[in-house]
């Protein structure tokens, strides 16, 4: 019994032990971490919101597509001897751009030359024999036959010869290569590839309520996403006569690229379509915003204190924000300075 007794009070005595213990740790740790004093002041950086003017604009995105482009192929079989570009190669029209084998058909073509010298001896001859009676006439007739027979032949030799030759149809920039020397072309089998992105054509999709502010051949202002700074003018080619899934409608722009090319086919760009109207709205830093995407909020300072503010956003600029409710002109809003910063603080603003 006794020793039951001792057993208990000893555990006792460890559980005891173990808690002062830790307590006496927890302190000790509480007093090592830095405890901000939530009544000093907190200093950022404010601005005074004042109405600016907006321009009314509409934007609609589009992709850039090259005015032509096409994807060499031989009209006839032959093996190829060389190709003469490679793929950015600039090439101008009427360019050769690959050659196929053509010994043989210039082999049949000398056959042919010879044939026809002599038809053109014969024909001489019977005629001179024909006049005197000395021949029948149909005989002269059956060699000038022959003759216009192998001229037709010789002029097919020619034009297979010339299809040997693989010239660019327009000029352009080689996009593709396709195929190497010592390959097989056959009718059909892309060879090269040549796009023309001098002239491009642009692409957006309107809903049809705003169809009525394009008009056919007006002019418009473009820019591709990836040159903002650089300004093209787009005139109307087409206006869609069919909806396509979305029920939007394609409508297409004549583009006269950069003199150095620089817009590329496959880039976004955009219209703008300005109104001669505008307005004054709210516009704040982007990095002022401190909220979430669904519930965008920034901090205000309300009689020396920091205060939170839900907002909406009509549209974003770059990096600028245009506010269509939430904050008002003379709010001071802060702008930088967040570390610290939380509903109800106290803020001092930095000069």
């Amino acid at each position: 019994m006794k020793k039951n007794i001792i057993y208990i009070v000893v555990a006792l005595a460890i559980v005891i032990f173990t808690v002062i213990r830790l307590k006496s740790n927890k302190e000790t740790t509480q007093n090592k971490v830095y405890q901000y004093n939530k009544k000093l002041p907190v200093y950022v950086q404010a601005d005074t919101l004042k109405l600016e003017n907006v321009e009314n604009s509409n934007f609609y995105t589009g992709t850039f597509e090259p005015n032509k482009e096409t994807k060499m192929s031989a009209d006839i079989q032959g093996k190829i001897n060389a190709v003469l570009v490679d793929a950015g190669s600039v090439v101008a029209k009427g360019q050769l751009l690959v050659q196929l084998d053509n010994s043989l058909l210039k082999l049949q073509l000398q056959t042919i030359d010879i044939q026809i010298e002599g038809l053109e001896n014969d024909v001489r001859r019977y005629r001179i024999l024909a006049q005197a009676d000395a021949i029948q006439g149909v005989q002269l007739e059956k060699t000038e036959l022959g003759l216009k027979s192998a001229n037709v032949q010789r002029a097919t030799l020619l034009e297979q010869i010339s299809k040997t030759n693989i010239k660019a149809p327009f000029a352009g920039i080689v996009t593709a290569k396709l195929t190497e020397v010592g390959a097989f072309a056959a009718p059909g089998v892309p060879l090269l590839q040549i796009t023309d992105i001098s002239q491009l054509k642009f692409t957006v999709n309107v809903p049809e309520g705003e169809l009525q502010k394009f008009k056919t051949n007006q002019q418009y202002t473009l820019q591709a996403d990836a040159f903002p700074e650089t300004n093209l003018v787009g005139k109307i080619s087409l206006i869609g006569s069919k909806a396509n899934m979305g029920n939007s409608f394609p409508i297409q722009f004549a583009v006269k690229n950069t003199s150095d090319l620089k817009i590329k086919s496959g880039m976004f760009g955009k219209v703008n379509l300005k109104n001669n109207s505008s307005n004054k709205q709210i516009i704040i830093p982007a990095s002022a915003i401190v909220g979430s995407n669904i519930q965008p909020q920034v901090y205000v300072i309300t009689n020396g204190k920091a205060v939170i503010k839900n907002i909406s956003i009509a549209s974003r600029v770059q990096n600028k924000v245009i506010i269509s409710s939430g904050l008002s002109a003379n709010d001071i809003l802060i702008t930088s300075g967040f570390i610290n910063i939380f509903e109800g603080a106290n803020v001092l603003i930095k000069n």
